[in-house]
């Protein structure tokens, strides 16, 4: 899935949250979406998911139509887009008033999934979830901060969607769950060839699975790279470095 996003601002009072001329994710990425706290990543985000009106500009998706053509949605006039979509931003997309089981099962069927299906679509997800999520009779309110971050995960991957949205998957995780994270995207994106944008405060992981880097600050993009790991630690490192000391 492509997105194309023109001329895009949003502004909160007096500060300008996001400023973009033009931004194009290719299919097939894995975008490494960096920046300090309020460097506009959440915005941008909740403004490709329409939950969250810019300014002006203009969001654009295109995607494959079951005949195989292609066509292009506004992600502020249209709904069909949302169909090939996958995110979870925070845990106000979870219904923490019931089971993972109960919410899967609600996911499955807005999705189409058949319950006799679903069992196998979590199938891949059961080293993730390391048998702290099903079958324990808890209410998603109840779990821990890293296991509410799972179920919200795979929630969003629940469906196959061909274009995934993580805000900081990594918040939360042990390390063996970091990790696990990690493969479960790189096979994600080797499998179906989804677009993946993740955004994250853990440079080391993103620089792992990420083919391109961006990085935002004050709402602009600051750097765009495709993967090449000496130019871009290098870079990256030096702008978080500078706003360190």
């Amino acid at each position: 899935m492509n997105i194309t996003i023109e001329n895009l601002t949003k502004h909160f009072g007096d500060k300008t949250a996001l400023n973009i001329d033009r931004y194009d994710i290719h299919s097939g990425d894995i975008i490494g979406l960096l920046g300090n706290n309020g460097a506009g990543k959440t915005t941008l985000f909740r403004i490709i998911l329409d939950l969250l009106h810019a300014d002006s500009g203009t969001c654009t998706i295109h995607g494959q139509k079951a005949d195989g053509t292609y066509v292009s949605f506004n992600t502020a006039e249209s709904e069909d887009w949302k169909h090939l979509t996958g995110a979870f931003v925070d845990t106000g997309f979870l219904i923490e008033y019931l089971t993972p089981e109960e919410y899967f099962s609600f996911l499955a069927k807005v999705n189409g999934i058949l319950p006799s299906e679903l069992n196998t679509r979590l199938k891949p997800f059961e080293s993730f979830m390391n048998g702290e999520i099903l079958g324990r009779n808890i209410l998603i309110r109840n779990l821990s901060m890293g296991n509410q971050q799972k179920v919200g995960i795979i929630g969003a991957m629940l469906g196959n969607p061909r274009l995934l949205i993580l805000d900081e998957p990594f918040n939360f995780l042990d390390p063996s769950s970091q990790l696990a994270m990690k493969y479960l995207l790189e096979s994600y994106n080797k499998d179906t060839g989804a677009t993946i944008i993740v955004s994250s405060h853990n440079l080391a992981h993103t620089f792992d699975i990420c083919t391109r880097a961006t990085l935002l600050e004050h709402g602009r993009i600051l750097m765009d790279y495709d993967k090449d790991y000496a130019q871009l630690t290098s870079d990256i490192e030096k702008y978080f470095r500078g706003n360190a000391f």
